[in-house]
């Protein structure tokens, strides 16, 4: 298993298979050199690393991802986790999932995680300044 950062891992089928790199569906954590990037893929690393996970739901992004819900030993959701963490946003643009909303509802009136902070930059918004160097 390999995290990437807060909502893409590498996931090992087994020997001989090829690796499957898995976009978490419905949620967007914040950038690596974003404020909560490293703590997001933290959070995510220790929610799947050395655990058996499923992927439900899956599709391609246009990045050939697979784009899926990941549940860690047959029972913990990782997406809404993450969500109600508040180490990722419910990505309202690619899904209605009424879970994901309400995990950000709840993240964000505990002031868990980014929630923290007054304002925190949504990585939808942080990915469109413009890169400097």
């Amino acid at each position: 298993m390999g995290v990437h950062d807060g909502d893409t891992i590498t996931v090992y089928a087994g020997e001989g298979q090829p690796q499957i790199k898995v976009r978490l569906a419905g949620i967007d954590a914040p950038e690596l050199k974003q404020a909560y990037g490293n703590a997001a893929k933290v959070a995510l690393s220790d929610m799947v690393f050395g655990k058996p996970v499923e992927l439900r739901n899956t599709s391609r992004d246009r990045y050939g991802r697979t784009v899926a819900a990941v549940i860690v030993d047959g029972a913990t959701e990782v997406n809404p986790a993450m969500v109600r963490a508040g180490m990722a946003w419910h990505y309202k643009a690619y899904s209605k999932d009424a879970a994901l909303a309400q995990a950000e509802q709840e993240a964000r009136a505990a002031k868990r995680g980014l929630w923290q902070e007054g304002k925190p930059v949504a990585p939808w918004e942080f990915r469109k300044k413009p890169k400097k160097g």
